[in-house]
């Protein structure tokens, strides 16, 4: 479907309270099918999982200018205004949360869970990222050749088959050619602002859990004790555990039920 903000958006479930699930980079909200699968069995209400800009089956920033302002107003912009939502969110869609629940868009956040935030960034890291992101579309000859840099990017390669409908989510035909829908250009949101983003949400009120999978190298658990008392850490899982062992998340998604 499409919405006036014009992302795609995949939704389930019904009525009150509702999940906003967001996406990681390179990713697309039909990541979050292995998990909605098993929404019902924790959460009472509806779920909404958009593609964020420049993301799967949700068209680039015109301009091509992302930051985390822009980002959390285009996943505001799919919900109802006023509305009370709880955030999931994973790696880059776990900061946007972050970012939403802590600024003034038009939408109540009564909590967030962010899992596998990648919250420590050096100079040279984030160099590296304003190169990439300067290399431009991503077009290949076959859609299996496009498909294979598509999981890649999104940090889900094993996870799905390349034929897989969540695959054919982050690929699009164009011409004679396959293009993958993650814009490089989002990667110069750059660091994210942890510690502004916790206290804002620290007063207001709203609760946050951190989390990772044991073996995720971007956000291991020290980093994240850094900023949180305690760390909620995925024994065997890597950064994408919402894919890998979608159940294992059901505690965190039951954490947002009361708040």
């Amino acid at each position: 479907m499409t919405t006036p903000s014009a992302l795609h958006v995949d939704r389930g479930g019904s009525g009150a309270p509702t999940l906003l699930l967001l996406h990681g980079m390179g990713g697309s909200g039909a990541l979050w099918n292995p998990l909605a699968e098993h929404l019902a069995k924790v959460w009472p209400g509806s779920w909404v999982a958009p593609d964020l800009p420049g993301h799967g089956r949700s068209g680039p920033d015109p301009e091509g200018e992302y930051t985390y302002d822009s980002l959390a107003a285009a996943a505001a912009g799919v919900l109802s205004p006023g509305s009370r939502v709880a955030v999931l969110g994973h790696s880059l869609g776990g900061a946007i949360g972050l970012a939403l629940a802590a600024g003034d868009y038009g939408v109540t956040v009564s909590g967030v869970v962010g899992v596998g935030i990648k919250v420590r960034w050096t100079e040279q890291e984030l160099a590296g990222v304003q190169a990439l992101a300067a290399r431009g579309a991503q077009v290949c000859a076959t859609r299996e050749e496009a498909a294979e840099r598509a999981v890649k990017a999104a940090g889900v390669a094993g996870l799905f088959p390349l034929d897989a409908p969540e695959v054919d989510s982050l690929v699009h035909p164009v011409r004679d050619a396959w293009r993958l829908g993650f814009d490089l250009r989002v990667l110069t949101v750059g660091a994210p602002d942890m510690t502004g983003w916790l206290a804002t949400t620290a007063e207001r009120g709203v609760p946050v859990t951190l989390a990772a999978g044991e073996g995720d190298p971007m956000s291991p658990r020290e980093h994240l004790a850094e900023l949180v008392a305690e760390p909620v850490i995925l024994p065997g899982l890597g950064h994408s555990a919402h894919v890998a062992d979608p159940a294992a998340l059901l505690p965190l998604v039951e954490r947002l039920t009361g708040s």
